[in-house]
């Protein structure tokens, strides 16, 4: 039911051809999908910060290459259950959080080792960005434009940004390679949120807000990381 207050046509039309009933059943699912998002968005500010802050916990978690090791395989592992379990609450939500921790762990240790203005810069630079994508995306779909045909570029495009990763990985280019990742990995992803962000208007099934969720949650998190490479790489770090 909508819970904005008024009848059916109170609620702003999402796309040219939605029936009203249709309209506001999606704009309920979209602030559900949004108030986990946000959820999701503060608890890696607040895990994030006691990484950076409290530095022993920075100093335990890269004290070993196998912690590190660890700590990028949890999200996955999490991702199982999941994908298994994301329409059975509370436990999809218990998921889901641990999921989040898991990766905000790695953010922290990579802010702790950042300069701080950087890091502000990114995300001033992160939150002015997904803003401005989410309303250029919603206007679009009022406007009755369609982003469903980026899917496929933008895997194709992911896969070679990945490979890019890799081969950074075994032979470091140095700051110019950094910036060049960090600039191609910043659009990529900014298109994915516009990508994402339409798909929450139109395609996803209303038992799919978990994954939803994550979707926009990964998009909006490696923006912010690849920013904070690209301004990284720019300054020689």
């Amino acid at each position: 039911m909508w819970k904005g207050g008024g009848d059916l046509e109170s609620a702003p039309v999402l796309y040219p051809g939605i029936p009203s009933d249709e309209n506001v059943y999606r704009w309920a699912f979209i602030r559900k999908v949004y108030c986990l998002l946000l959820t999701q968005i503060l608890l890696t500010v607040v895990v994030s910060a006691v990484v950076v802050f409290y530095h022993p916990v920075a100093a335990a978690l890269t004290s070993s290459p196998a912690i590190l090791i660890v700590l990028c395989i949890l999200p996955f592992v999490f991702l199982c259950p999941l994908f298994y379990y994301h329409q059975q609450h509370p436990l999809n939500l218990l998921l889901l959080g641990l999921f989040t921790v898991c990766i905000s762990l790695t953010v922290g240790i990579v802010c702790a080792y950042t300069e701080g203005r950087i890091v502000l810069e990114a995300l001033i630079l992160t939150a002015g960005t997904v803003l401005g994508l989410t309303l250029y995306t919603f206007w679009a779909a009022k406007r009755g434009y369609d982003f469903n045909f980026l899917g496929p570029m933008l895997s194709v495009a992911l896969m070679v940004l990945i490979l890019f990763c890799f081969i950074q990985l075994l032979f470091p280019l140095g700051p110019l390679s950094l910036t060049i990742y960090g600039a191609l990995a910043a659009i990529l992803f900014s298109f994915y949120i516009i990508y994402d962000t339409d798909n929450l208007i139109k395609r996803y099934d209303y038992d799919q807000y978990i994954w939803a969720s994550v979707a926009l949650y990964l998009d909006i998190l490696n923006l912010f990381l690849a920013i904070l490479d690209l301004l990284r790489g720019i300054q020689g770090r």
